[in-house]
């Protein structure tokens, strides 16, 4: 269970001011357990702490980082049943799912681990005319400085993972603000950072209201910004002055199936589009929201996924068999609920699901929704599949380009030819061929385009961010 209350974590310590934030068990809705919540004072003094560790940290060598980093590791693992019922209880997550974020948050900072001792410069030859005779160009990586991190409420471990590790490994000081809904996981971690060997004041975790967050993104101390969460990324980019700025803004993600995927194939389609619709509730950035099937295989898709969909076991997380649990709050499916009714009026047809009690909404699939409503053009965020036929390849292509986001995209299809035109031509940060673009491997680039964001994560690519190049020319 959940202790009855967690501190914050203030320049390395943990510090306990107050239990002022309550965290509920979204699936009955009781309070679970109180956490520390930062004010404006305390969140001054996180940045004036990571700010004055930035030398420490840029001394602090990549063994020591590793080391730090490996320690995560081993003490994640010995914790993973707490990690995982924190999941459970604060984000309503499925325990199937829970246990296999904090996989992910293990491979995370091994991979970040093994990435701390990798970051290396070049040698550059400079002699490409007589006025350079003799001199030798070296480029080396340097920490960028202090970071502000910022992370949404659906994946509360792995989320902060993929900004926390790669900082380590950088050797970049951060502070970092947790949704206030889903704060438990991310204080974890900072109780096992709390007990390595990182310099002092170089990180703070610190859940706060919203009114109080602002010095997280215009504070000139902080040198970059990493920011998961909606559109309001774009407001913060604009408030974040000179620092650099990372976004992940999520999706409305699609899925094509090819002509060549009937038979025998068909069964595994389903499967993993049912998967990529509904895990977690469908509280993915990069959930299955859209599927273009070919005309030739649509009825038969149709039927076997509304079977399928209509299968799915909504209840109690905390129950092993259970595989759709509450969204984080009663408005978010409220807000599904209002959009589905819409596309109905508009001339939609709902093939399953729909029906709501509180932040509980059923597993949805509908089809012939119009290009212009809320469900088709903006990220749904919950468990709500739009189905679609279409006759030619291109025009699907043509099809999941109709939006404003571009994160991942996926194509079931047999045909080479297919499958790099649809790298070539899709507007999006990737392109997953026979799978759901719901597939993340934590070493890979993940990010988008459009309304999507900017910058990659995955470990090597956010280091990249994390660190600059510095050039030192050398006269023989």
């Amino acid at each position: 269970m959940l202790r009855n209350r967690y501190p914050c974590y203030l320049a390395s310590e943990a510090v306990q001011p107050n239990e002022a934030l309550e965290v509920r068990d979204k699936y009955s809705g009781e309070v679970a357990t109180r956490v520390a919540l930062a004010d404006a004072g305390m969140i001054e003094h996180a940045i004036a702490a990571a700010a004055s560790a930035e030398p420490a940290m840029r001394a602090f060598p990549p063994y020591a980082r590793q080391a730090v980093l490996e320690q995560c590791v081993a003490r994640f693992r010995e914790r993973q049943d707490e990690l995982a019922l924190a999941l459970c209880i604060e984000a309503g997550k499925p325990i199937k799912d829970a246990e296999g974020e904090v996989t992910r948050l293990v491979d995370t900072f091994r991979v970040a681990a093994e990435e701390a001792v990798r970051i290396d410069g070049e040698v550059l030859n400079l002699e490409i005319s007589r006025r350079a005779d003799g001199y030798r160009g070296f480029v080396q990586r340097v920490p960028i400085g202090a970071c502000s991190f910022i992370t949404p409420f659906n994946f509360p471990l792995n989320l902060v993972a993929h900004k926390v590790a790669p900082a380590i490994a950088a050797g970049c000081p951060f502070v970092l603000k947790p949704s206030e809904k889903t704060p438990i996981g991310a204080l974890i971690i900072g109780e096992v950072l709390a007990a390595t060997d990182l310099p002092k004041g170089a990180f703070s975790v610190l859940p706060c209201r919203i009114e109080d967050a602002g010095p997280f993104v215009s504070d000139e101390r902080l040198k970059l910004l990493s920011f998961t969460g909606g559109q309001v990324g774009w407001d913060l980019k604009a408030k974040a002055g000179r620092k650099k700025v990372v976004l992940e803004l999520g999706g409305n993600a699609a899925c094509i199936v090819d002509a060549d995927q009937g038979g025998a194939r068909i069964d595994r389609v389903v499967e993993r589009l049912v998967f990529g619709s509904y895990y977690q509730s469908g509280q993915s950035c990069i959930k299955v929201q859209r599927v273009y099937a070919h005309r030739s295989v649509y009825a038969e898709l149709r039927l076997r996924f509304v079977a399928a969909t209509k299968a799915l076991k909504a209840g109690d997380p905390r129950e092993r068999d259970t595989f759709l649990g509450p969204l984080i709050d009663e408005a978010s499916a409220e807000r599904l609920a209002t959009w589905i009714a819409e596309a109905e009026r508009a001339g939609a047809k709902r093939l399953c699901g729909g029906g709501r009690e509180r932040n509980r909404l059923e597993a949805t699939v509908l089809e012939d929704v119009p290009r212009d409503a809320k469900i088709h053009r903006l990220e749904a965020f919950g468990p709500v599949t739009l189905l679609c036929a279409f006759d030619d390849f291109d025009d699907a292509l043509a099809r999941v380009n109709d939006s404003d986001y571009g994160l991942q995209a996926g194509v079931f299809t047999d045909s080479l030819a297919h499958a790099t035109r649809a790298w070539d031509r899709l507007e999006v940060g990737g392109v997953v061929v026979n799978d759901v673009p719901s597939f993340r491997v934590d070493n890979m680039p993940y990010g988008g385009v459009k309304r999507s964001g900017l910058g990659r994560e995955g470990i090597r690519y956010a280091i990249e961010d994390m660190t600059e190049r510095r050039l030192m020319v050398l006269r023989g």
